[in-house]
């Protein structure tokens, strides 16, 4: 069954943003395959090129890598600067 999609606002925004819920809850731990333009497609019941869409963004955002061949899967995010004042 796929997600639910609210089709009033960007489709390729949605899926985007619930890959990278995933990442950030840890379903997809860094280094994890993130699923390919198929496999989104088939999940939430987009064409392609809205799947694509969504993996693009999220490669611009830094949060997935693509290796040509392989698929694209969950960066390494750097460490976030400590605010503990020194």
């Amino acid at each position: 069954m796929s997600p639910e999609l609210d089709r009033t606002r960007p489709v390729w925004r949605q899926v985007a943003a619930a890959i990278a819920d995933r990442i950030t809850e840890g379903t997809y731990p860094v280094g994890s395959r993130v699923p390919s333009v198929v496999e989104l497609s088939t999940e939430f019941g987009i064409a392609a090129s809205t799947a694509q869409k969504a993996l693009t963004h999220l490669k611009t955002e830094g949060l997935i890598r693509a290796e040509v061949g392989l698929g694209s899967f969950v960066a390494e995010r750097p460490e976030e600067p400590s605010d503990d004042g020194a």
